[in-house]
């Protein structure tokens, strides 16, 4: 499970990447980034400035809709690919 700042992050990252028609603050964690109004050029986006920010590489495997379809399946992603059971940021500041 990620942090809190894990999880803000991630919500920045949204905000400023998948082009929503709506703020990323009014959906929940589960609520699908997809039907929210998120195109799947945006998700390609999204994943490559995911990856800036937390400094990691998204496999092949986890190149699919439903790891980027939340908030949640977003941090679920991206707590198996950090090195620390918590998510912590990298030390580099996530590439803010």
């Amino acid at each position: 499970m990620l942090n809190a700042d894990a999880r803000i992050e991630i919500r920045r990252v949204i905000r400023e990447h998948a082009r929503l028609p709506v703020e990323i603050d009014t959906l929940d964690d589960d609520a699908d980034l997809f039907a929210a109004g998120m195109t799947s050029h945006a998700s390609v986006n999204l994943m490559l400035a995911l990856e800036d920010a937390f400094d990691l590489e998204f496999p092949d495997r986890m190149l699919t809709r439903g790891v980027f379809e939340s908030v949640g399946a977003i941090g679920d992603a991206i707590a198996e690919l950090t090195p620390s059971a918590d998510g912590d940021l990298p030390r580099n500041g996530g590439g803010a």
